[in-house]
């Protein structure tokens, strides 16, 4: 079946400023992001969004629509800026002076689409906790849900109610040993924490402040994350230490627990209907029946040229004079920040590659800032407020690339409440580090220093292919 791509495009009736803006979705979701739209609208933006092709928020909008597929994962993004440009040179007479997109999450998939595949559509993009690497994404919390049953019909080894107990376990053992402070409430570097589940295993008896063995078991293989069983290679990260109960979208599903099943259905593994309809076209697919090894390389063979944003060859996108900021949480439970991490590695070998560049090079158009104790897209016990658009516009605008980005922490999240802390955000691999004289709060009292870089892609298949 045909494609249907639908667009919203606001214009200010009086003062634009030259500028338009297109905003990213979430998930599977059709929701334009509106009240992101109306912000930027009052700052005079013209703005733009796009419903991807499809209504509702479940993979299940493919049946019998194939095309849709297609539209969600970069035409619908593609087709709308430009009818967006279009727009705004027939009610303003001229084109747009410069091109934004920002997005997170599924936006932030979006806006590697851009960079790869349309290069000339934005002058700058914001890509945040991208889930750019679909296919194993969502077989990673598939391996959530089998690392965490005996089997069909059992119930979770570990309950949601436990992973409360892991991240205080891990935040007590890490927090203060990896570059961060002793006082803060979230972890500074989560690769740096040694933390192991046998460390709070129950002295007598299954109690709410430990693991069983059986649940320490558990536990342990969500943190070696996704393996074939045959070759022991790594089909996608674990979530990061420290992020077990990261998020409380629904309270009684906090953190890894909302991705590890079905809300509505906790028998089931998240997003099933992406595999009953995208990658199998099998009304009848059966979890139990998945093969790791087998299945996983079907499914990359059918959907992720079409669905992942892996490509690391940015070359058009900085021949086009494009700049890109990239951020990811470091409390993420829904995007492993590594994910993030070996890409921008990737980018760099590209680049190196290439006879004009250098390793380095790709700090002039593309830098990625990793966030300490955020969590996905927002939230978290870290400053998780971050004023990328201002820096990009900077960069874009003004040609200065920016050397650290403040991020803010609300009391309670709440920004009438006042603020409770700021950090710099560094570009990687730089680090935030405290000069240890200066008030512990305030972003003035660090600078980004040198830090350590994860140059090994986890000997991942996605950034090999």
């Amino acid at each position: 079946m045909g494609s249907k791509i639908g667009f919203e495009i606001w214009l200010p009736e009086t003062g634009w400023n030259g500028k338009l803006e297109m905003f990213g979705n979430g998930g599977y979701s059709s929701k334009i992001a509106y009240s992101s739209l109306a912000e930027q609208l009052k700052r005079g933006y013209a703005v733009a969004g796009t419903d991807t092709g499809h209504q509702g928020d479940d993979p299940d909008f493919a049946a019998g629509h194939p095309e849709a597929i297609v539209d969600w994962a970069h035409r619908a993004v593609h087709e709308t800026i430009l009818a967006a440009k279009a727009v705004v040179v027939a009610r303003y007479g001229e084109t747009a002076h410069h091109a934004y997109f920002s997005g997170c999450s599924t936006g932030g998939h979006q806006a590697f689409m851009e960079a790869q595949r349309y290069p000339a559509d934005f002058d700058g993009i914001i890509a945040g906790d991208p889930g750019h690497n679909r296919t194993h994404l969502n077989a990673g919390f598939l391996w959530q849900f089998v690392a965490n049953r005996k089997g069909p019909g059992a119930a979770p080894i570990i309950p949601p109610a436990k992973l409360a107990t892991v991240s205080a376990a891990v935040l007590k053992a890490c927090r203060g040993r990896d570059g961060g402070l002793a006082t803060d409430k979230f972890l500074m570097d989560p690769e740096a924490c040694d933390f192991k589940p046998k460390d709070i295993l129950c002295k007598a008896g299954d109690q709410a402040d430990c693991l069983s063995e059986a649940e320490a078991e558990a536990l342990e293989r969500m943190y070696r994350g996704a393996r074939n069983p045959k070759s022991g290679e790594a089909i996608y990260y674990a979530w990061p230490k420290g992020s077990e109960n990261s998020g409380h979208v629904v309270k009684s599903l906090p953190g890894w627990s909302l991705y590890w099943a079905d809300p509505s259905h906790p028998d089931k593994p998240a997003r099933s209907n992406f595999w009953k309809i995208w990658a199998f076209d099998d009304a009848n697919w059966d979890w139990a029946s998945f093969d790791f090894d087998r299945d996983m390389k079907a499914v990359d063979d059918k959907l992720a040229a079409t669905i992942n944003a892996m490509d690391a060859n940015l070359s058009a996108f900085r021949a086009s004079g494009g700049k890109m900021i990239h951020y990811h949480g470091l409390a993420d439970p829904v995007v492993p920040p590594r994910d993030s991490i070996d890409y921008f590695e990737a980018v760099q070998r590209a680049l190196a590659k290439s006879d004009t560049a250098s390793v380095t090079t790709s700090a002039d158009f593309y830098r990625l800032f990793l966030a300490p104790g955020m969590e996905h897209c927002k939230g978290g016990e870290g400053p998780n407020v971050i004023d990328a658009q201002r820096a990009l516009e900077v960069w874009v605008e003004q040609k200065t690339a920016p050397d650290r980005i403040m991020a803010t922490k609300f009391v309670n999240d709440e920004t009438s409440q006042g603020i409770a802390l700021t950090r710099p955000l560094c570009p990687y691999p730089q680090q935030s580090r405290y000069d240890g004289r200066g008030n512990p709060n305030e972003a003035t009292s660090f600078s980004c220093t040198d830090g350590h870089r994860y140059p090994d892609p986890l000997t991942a298949p996605a950034y090999r292919r």
